[in-house]
């Protein structure tokens, strides 16, 4: 039986020059609880890996943090040398157990996270590194500049950010291109709207991080489990359709360690969600999301 694939989530130009599909992957998921360690069914992670490029996912986001470099050391093994793949990762966040994430953004700490990085995955040049963060301890026109300097000697071909404001990408763009932004947001999380429109102005990704989020639209009988009950979909699956209607620059990359989730999350870009539905989940979003941040004072 034909599966859906990410061919139906259309294409994407990342810095104008690596096509790939809109709806990715993201490599955290395959690695232990806390993302820490190995994950608990290594060979089903595995399959979940192999399963990526023949359902059309060539867009895989990973960080040299997940594991840590348990994600970087099981995509190698599993897809390496990535064949119309682009494997995007991280770096400048360090571990000291599960869920526990300090960034550190020292130039010569990021030099090391890239080349560390090059040699995990097996390859000569990092098609995508994002800074997993921006150190406030370090003057930001460092972690900048080395940035660049990698960029300028070939480590890397684009470069990226993650969990940035504007301000921040448009500082960080005045020393070095940026061509993707990796942020929290989601249906009922609209913190980076002023983000996502200045990526779309200027051509830059949005990758959203936890997309299959929902907060309260979630609960049974609201608005999205309508929703998914009259288009026979799952709440993830029209979480996912509703993030790549919004903007023609959106790159969502649901992660997970099944292979059963994958194709669930990948049969979301073939979900046609209808005019009004897309404008009444959009609105009720925006208006969960304003209750939340009056019920935070």
């Amino acid at each position: 039986m034909t599966h859906p694939t990410a061919h139906a989530s259309g294409t994407f130009a990342i810095g104008g020059d690596l096509t790939v599909h809109r709806l990715g992957f993201g490599a955290m998921r395959i690695t232990g609880p806390g993302i820490w360690g190995d994950p608990v069914d290594p060979q089903e992670a595995r399959r979940v890996l192999a399963r990526l490029p023949e359902l059309g996912v060539d867009l895989v986001d990973t960080a040299d943090s997940y594991g840590p470099f348990v994600s970087e050391d099981l995509l190698r093994e599993a897809l390496h040398p990535y064949p119309g793949m682009l494997i995007a990762t991280k770096g400048g966040l360090t571990r000291h157990g599960p869920d526990v994430w300090q960034p550190v953004g020292r130039p010569e700490y990021l030099r090391q996270c890239v080349l560390m990085s090059l040699r995990r995955l097996g390859v000569e040049r990092i098609d995508l590194w994002q800074l997993h963060r921006i150190d406030p301890a370090v003057p930001r026109d460092e972690q900048f500049g080395v940035m660049k300097e990698m960029r300028d000697e070939g480590l890397i071909r684009h470069l990226g950010l993650s969990q940035v404001s504007v301000e921040e990408i448009e500082a960080a763009r005045a020393v070095v291109p940026i061509a993707t932004v990796q942020n929290l947001y989601h249906l009922a999380r609209r913190d980076s709207e002023e983000a996502l429109a200045y990526c779309e102005a200027h051509g830059i990704g949005f990758i959203p991080w936890f997309p299959l989020a929902a907060g309260a639209l979630a609960k049974p009988g609201g608005l999205l489990d309508d929703v998914a009950g009259r288009l026979g979909a799952s709440h993830g699956q029209v979480a996912l359709a509703w993030l790549l209607r919004k903007s023609p620059v959106m790159l969502p990359i649901p992660g997970t360690g099944k292979v059963a989730h994958l194709e669930e999350n990948v049969a979301a870009a073939a979900l046609e969600l209808p005019d009004d539905d897309f404008a009444a989940l959009d609105a009720a979003g925006a208006a969960a999301w304003a209750e939340e941040l009056a019920q935070r004072g």
